[in-house]
């Protein structure tokens, strides 16, 4: 595949703050530590030092445990994850939902961005060790966001009765017949969901699969001990108005810049969870009584600091906490995420900072466009620079024909002459009898309308003689924006996967985690 890049901000993709951020402004200094550069990893290696060995050794533990219980503990995972007991040890991470077998594309682009942004500091900083991790978005409850996957424009959707956290959905027998329903899926995949009983397991299986060759370590949080270490924050947010207040903050903060938020902070930003529940808690003004809502569940203020303390994997953190409980728990120096993650953790600075958390690098993924060669040989044709493949094809189709055609559809010249001769017409009309003066510009208006009318005409004459043209454009952009949205958030990695088992190698061949250029790989057909 040959390489091109352009610009994000003519993809028309990305949201105002979010390229704010890539340009670095300077009045969004303050709502971040350092910059994803070689300089500001440097720097916050320096801020991570002090990273509690106690956490090392708890979360090698526990993730040695995970890894054990699924039979994955081979010995590059081991080597790994002692590893993590060093104080040298850093991973840069990515996170995501448990979409079925990976979902769109962009979960893909995520962990091979992390990979190589662990290779490119290890070579930057060899007297440190990096390693690339995949946090499994496991407590996530909204299981219509994760349900299905999309290939080659139809929706593949398992529908159950579960509810609660989606990594301990059971992968029962409706999930069965779901399977039956894709005779085409990989058998890397059909082999890692038939193994497993959750759909957590599922996932942590065929994430191993897919990336182990990588170095990737892959880390589900729903863990009693990881959760029992972050109780201290828990209580914080349960029990004071301090971390809500710093989110707010911020967020006003962004908002006052002109800037709107991605997400919205809440009283409290627990949630409380069970085998078939994770629901918010709310409370009352004092905060002396809670409850589960949409539940009868009621604690005391009392009763919940109990609860808390015994059952440490009740609570699970909503957005507003996850990205701490993720810097709680790792030795992680930056976090790659797609647009709209940048945007909302650039809304938390305040919140890392009541605890005494350090904030880590904030970073975009890489984002792709993979053409496959039908898609390569249409563009081929059309001699266009890439940007022109993200203008709205109304406006591009007439830009093209009027670049591409010896005609003047305009009609300038004629345009010209018709309003000499209306002059001289309203001039004799207004030394005549002035009141045909209104005649005259009524006329002028009607005749400049029939003119413009014609140029249209003229001009749709000219695409239909360049309707070969049009139509390459038409199958590129439907190939690029399946659904007119963006190819890496529709289209399964099984599209280029199925036929192709080298794809996730050669993405590695393109991808630099540090430049922020948009991607477009696209097969040599010349």
């Amino acid at each position: 595949m040959q390489k091109s890049t352009v610009d994000p901000a003519c993809t028309g993709q990305f949201s105002p703050l979010f390229l704010a951020y890539l340009g670095r402004q300077p009045e969004l200094d303050t709502f971040y530590g350092e910059f994803p550069d070689l300089q500001g990893f440097e720097n916050q290696l320096a801020h991570k030092s002090a990273f509690s060995q106690t956490s090392r050794e708890l979360l090698a533990d526990r993730m040695r445990a995970r890894y054990a219980d699924f039979g994955l503990l081979d010995p590059e995972r081991e080597a790994a994850l002692e590893q993590l007991r060093d104080p040298r040890t850093f991973t840069v991470t990515t996170g995501h939902q448990l979409n079925l077998f990976t979902g769109p594309l962009y979960f893909i682009y995520k962990i091979v961005s992390t990979v190589q942004l662990a290779r490119r500091l290890q070579k930057a900083f060899p007297q440190h060790r990096f390693l690339p991790l995949y946090w499994m978005a496991s407590e996530d409850h909204d299981f219509d966001e994760v349900n299905f996957f999309k290939l080659d424009g139809k929706a593949y959707r398992w529908e159950t009765e579960q509810a609660g956290p989606v990594g301990r959905f059971h992968l029962d027998a409706s999930f069965q017949e779901y399977l039956q329903q894709l005779p085409f899926l990989h058998a890397d995949f059909r082999e890692t969901y038939t193994q497993s009983k959750t759909l957590g397991e599922a996932v942590f299986r065929s994430v191993h699969r897919l990336f182990a060759e990588d170095g990737l370590l892959i880390l589900d949080a729903d863990d009693a001990a990881l959760k029992a270490s972050f109780q201290p924050v828990f209580e914080q947010d349960l029990f004071s108005d301090r971390l809500v207040d710093a989110a707010r903050s911020q967020t006003e903060a962004l908002e006052h810049l002109g800037f709107g938020g991605q997400i919205y902070p809440r009283p409290i930003n627990s949630f409380y969870m069970r085998d078939g529940l994770r629901a918010r808690l709310e409370a009352d003004e004092e905060r002396q009584s809670f409850q589960v809502v949409g539940t009868t569940i009621r604690f005391s203020r009392t009763a919940l600091a109990e609860e808390l303390a015994a059952h440490p994997e009740r609570f699970s953190p909503n957005v507003v906490l996850r990205p701490l409980y993720q810097e709680w728990i790792l030795p992680n120096i930056a976090y790659l995420g797609g647009p709209a993650e940048v945007v909302y953790w650039l809304q938390l600075k305040a919140v890392f900072e009541q605890v005494g958390c350090p904030f880590p690098i904030v970073m975009p993924r890489n984002f792709a466009l993979v053409l496959d060669v039908p898609a390569a040989r249409q563009w081929s044709g059309l001699g266009e620079p890439w940007e022109a493949l993200f203008k709205p094809f109304a406006l591009w189709k007439k830009d093209f024909v009027a670049a591409n055609s010896p005609h003047d559809f305009s009609l300038r010249e004629a345009q010209s002459q018709l309003d000499a001769a209306l002059d001289a017409v309203g001039q004799l009309a207004g030394a005549i009898d002035k009141t045909l003066v209104p005649a005259s510009e009524a006329l002028r208006k009607r005749m400049r309308g029939q003119l413009a009318h014609m140029g249209d005409k003229l001009r749709k004459a000219a695409e239909r003689d360049m309707s070969v043209q049009l139509k390459r454009m038409e199958a590129v952009r439907a190939h690029a924006f399946p659904g007119g949205s963006p190819q890496e958030r529709v289209q399964n990695m099984q599209g280029f996967y199925l036929g192709n088992a080298q794809f996730i190698r050669e993405l590695y061949a393109h991808f630099d985690p540090l430049d922020f250029s948009f991607i477009i790989l696209c097969p040599d057909v010349s």
